[in-house]
């Protein structure tokens, strides 16, 4: 079978479903408005099916959203299956696999020697963040699973599973009653640990069988791959990540690594039963004691030195001709040990630098060092910061209780310290300062930290427009610090990068070349330091918050920012997308490591100053553009129009509200719902607005050099054409029936056809040419996913107008923002 029969089938399956729970006549509606819409879309009168909506009562609206929904979600367990079956009949090299990055590498004239220097410098952090898009209860993913497991079996006796847990989630409540606790968080993210274990051993044998064909020689080249959680950590404007909340994630992720480590410990017990050379029948199975040995320990909860163990344990079995045992039956637990050993995941704390600089100020106060440090100028917070640095004196006496707000800022930091004595530093990894602005906003964490007796490495986060431009100026300060480099001491410096505020600041194009000069810049600084560095990119999964592949993502990095390897943030429903199988758990892992062995092979160099300066001036006339449409006082009622925004603040998708503190204002609006608005009603404004007036500064005949010779603008056009291909103005034309700014709504069909055409041309073919089968994808979908756009469009229309306000409509809607989430699948 193949996705179109499985479709097929699964398609068949729902409409049973329907005619069993909800009548005959509720199946032909689901049908008729199938029909209509693809008779609209085809260029038809919508005059019928506008008066079939507008017919509809709040149930039945929900009940017709709700079956075009799971339509959906049972469509993307399809299209993940055939991912699937495709990847698995791969013969031969994979494309973007390790040993293709080996294939080139050695084309380019790298040496054994230097693979393998560079695999071993190498790490790629991958960090799951509380920031679901990701709407679905836990009860509803588990029957999306049992169905996805008996996709491969559609045609025999698994459909009639298939149709019993459809049938069980059609009567399932899609909806949170509640918003989602941080622990829930915790939970949700974690649930694809399992997947990324079972793909581990597979990447790690991939890496040794690729190296030895490739270069003809066996390595001990271990996977550059790591995993971090903001899950529990990420304190940023969410008042419910308290120091408990900290202790609850930290305490799980013990819990889940002991599970994990035990089932590999008693497979390899399983598997290696071998007796002492020489001594059959004397029952001494020496491997299985050694394992035994840390099955006890690890199930007691003790500290245990795992990796020195199993790698002796390795060594042993090789030094004892069982090669093969070493390396294809001790592989999966020493693969799972390196990645995720005691501590499972790295938990970063993340906090506001206005948070952070508030409690120093409040400890500097208490110990009356300084009653007034929140309002010194930039260089006395500094010269006071180093010389309390320099001293090893607690401001606070030791033991004594600390006042409620100070307890919940170094809360955090003692958690951490308590979960790093019981698994060891990995438990721990660094203090992500948001909205940093200054050295003092670094230092601040190094004084909170010293308090409690802990290290903590922090790491700035450089968000807006004008704190990307000052960041290299402020890296180089902090480095030049005695103070600061006797912390960070030979450990490396991170960097994160904030993609959501840069690009809702100043537009898609300027936001992504002021990344790309930061980055340039601040690696500069690195080397001059003699500071090794990695950069930390805060990319979610929609285009409008640096989104897109992350081989693409990675390889259009500048050339010379890649030092130690990189961190990517994981968000939403990326990690249901990328993770939910073991295979595509591979094939996503083995894609970003193929794009970061390749782009940290390449030499720093300098792009042509031709495309450097043509950038320069088209990100200026890109961001002018951009904040003329967003600084029109029409725009921000506009935008709360034609959006569900603040519906989708009604929405218990996140334990975080969706403003950071302070008067509703489009800057401290999150990202995720700035940009979630918009895939809902298909405007995807974030993704391409501003791109239209850069374009047409380059030119076409130097924007074609510059798509063809450099990676970076390459994946900026692709991903605007991912973005522009699932932008839809004939369903966006719906929501504008929900405002009475007829200009506004002109002015950006005006610019989006335009922005399609500037793109075609400076790519040489129609929008996603080269990625046929999401091209197909989204043609496919469009027909299905038309209907819930028009409900919702009517039921804002209705709620907005209505005396008892969203109350009468808030389940339906609800409902209808979920299905297209699954529709559009990247949205936030």
């Amino acid at each position: 079978m193949g996705i179109r029969s499985d479709v097929n089938v699964l398609g068949r399956t729902l409409g049973q479903v329907l005619k069993e729970q909800e009548g005959e006549a509720f199946f032909d509606l689901v049908e008729r408005t199938r029909a209509l819409v693809r008779d609209v879309r085809a260029g038809g009168d919508d005059a019928e099916l506008r008066a079939l909506l507008s017919g509809l009562d709040a149930s039945g609206a929900e009940n017709l959203v709700r079956a075009f929904s799971w339509y959906f979600q049972l469509v993307n367990l399809a299209e993940e299956y055939e991912r699937v079956r495709v990847l698995s009949g791969i013969q031969g090299v994979r494309p973007q696999s390790i040993e293709q990055a080996l294939v080139d590498l050695r084309a380019q004239g790298v040496s054994a020697e230097e693979a393998e220097e560079l695999i071993a410098r190498l790490d790629l952090g991958l960090t799951f963040t509380a920031h679901p898009t990701e709407m679905r209860r836990r009860t509803i993913r588990h029957h999306l699973v049992e169905v996805a497991r008996d996709i491969p079996t559609l045609d025999e006796a698994g459909q009639e599973r298939v149709a019993a847990h459809v049938e069980a989630m059609w009567s399932t409540p899609e909806l949170r009653r509640l918003r989602p606790t941080v622990l829930d968080e915790v939970k949700g993210g974690l649930t694809y640990v399992a997947s990324i274990a079972q793909a581990l051993p597979n990447l790690q044998r991939d890496l040794a069988r690729g190296f030895r064909q490739v270069y003809g020689r066996d390595t001990d080249a271990r996977l550059p791959l790591s995993f971090s959680s903001w899950m529990g950590g990420d304190r940023d404007g969410n008042p419910f990540v308290t120091p408990e909340a900290t202790r609850e994630a930290l305490s799980l992720h013990r819990e889940r690594a002991r599970e994990l480590l035990l089932a590999s410990i008693r497979q390899a017990y399983s598997d290696l039963s071998q007796d002492e050379t020489g001594s059959q029948g004397q029952g001494q199975e020496p491997y299985r004691q050694e394992l035994q040995k840390l099955h006890n320990a690890i199930r007691d909860g003790e500290r245990v030195e795992l990796l020195p163990r199993l790698e002796a344990l390795q060594a042993r079995l090789h030094a004892d001709g069982q090669h093969r045992s070493a390396d294809q039956l001790l592989t999966p637990l020493l693969a799972v040990a390196r990645v995720f050993g005691q501590h499972l995941v790295s938990l970063d704390v993340r906090e506001h630098s206005a948070q952070t600089g508030a409690a120093v100020a409040r400890l500097l106060a208490e110990a009356g060092v300084e009653p007034d440090y929140g309002n010194l100028p930039e260089h006395a917070k500094q010269e006071l910061l180093t010389r309390e640095l320099r001293s090893r004196r607690p401001l606070w006496p030791a033991g004594a209780a600390l006042p409620e707000e100070l307890e919940m800022a170094v809360g955090p930091i003692r958690e951490v310290q308590a979960a790093t004595r019981l698994v060891g530093p990995r438990a721990f990894g660094r203090y992500v300062i948001s909205m940093s602005e200054s050295v003092s906003d670094v230092l601040e964490p190094l004084l909170l930290a010293r308090e409690v007796g802990f290290r903590v490495l922090p790491v700035p986060l450089f968000e807006t427009l004008a704190d990307l431009s000052r960041a290299p100026q402020v890296v180089w300060e902090l480095l030049s610090l005695p103070e600061y480099r006797a912390v960070l001491g030979g450990d490396v410096q991170e960097i994160m990068l904030g993609y959501s505020d840069s690009n809702k600041d100043t537009g898609f194009l300027a936001a992504n070349w002021a990344l790309h000069e930061a980055q340039r810049k601040i690696s500069d600084v690195c080397r001059r330091a003699g500071v090794r560095w990695r950069f930390f990119h805060g990319r979610g999964t929609s285009i409008g918050r640096g989104g897109g592949p992350a081989s693409r993502a990675i390889l259009g990095q500048p050339a010379g920012t890649i030092d130690v390897g990189l961190r990517i943030t994981e968000q939403g429903e990326a990690l249901a997308d990328k993770y939910s199988h073991p295979v595509l758990a591979r094939r996503n892992l083995e894609q970003a490591l193929y794009g970061l062995m390749l782009a940290a092979a390449r030499p720093a160099q300098d792009p042509p100053a031709e495309w450097t300066g043509a950038m320069d001036r088209a990100a200026k006339a890109s961001a002018a553009a951009y904040r003329a449409l967003v600084d029109d006082p029409a725009f921000i009622p506009f935008f709360e129009d034609v959006t569900p925004i603040h519906e989708i603040a009604r929405l218990n998708i996140a334990s975080r509200p969706v403003r950071r503190p302070g008067a509703p204002s489009l800057s401290n609006l999150r990202a995720i719902p700035w940009v979630m608005s918009w895939t809902q009603n298909r405007a995807n404004l974030p993704g391409w607005y501003g791109l239209a007036e850069g374009l047409r500064e380059l030119g076409p005949e130097l924007a074609r050099t510059m798509y063809a010779g450099w990676p970076f603008f390459r994946t900026i056009l692709d991903n605007a054409q991912m973005s522009l291909a699932k932008s839809d103005f004939l369903i966006f034309g719906e929501y504008l029936r929900l405002t009475e700014n007829h200009d506004l709504a002109a002015r950006l069909k005006e610019t989006f056809d335009e922005t399609v055409c500037l793109v075609q041309e400076a790519v040489g073919a129609e929008l996603l040419a080269n990625e046929p089968r999401l091209r197909e994808s989204i043609g496919l979908r469009n027909p299905y996913i038309d209907p819930i756009h028009r409900i919702q469009a009517e039921l804002l229309c209705r709620a907005r107008s209505s005396e008892g306000g969203l109350d009468e409509f808030e389940r339906p809607l609800m409902v209808s923002l979920q299905g297209i989430a699954a529709g559009v699948r990247n949205t936030g």
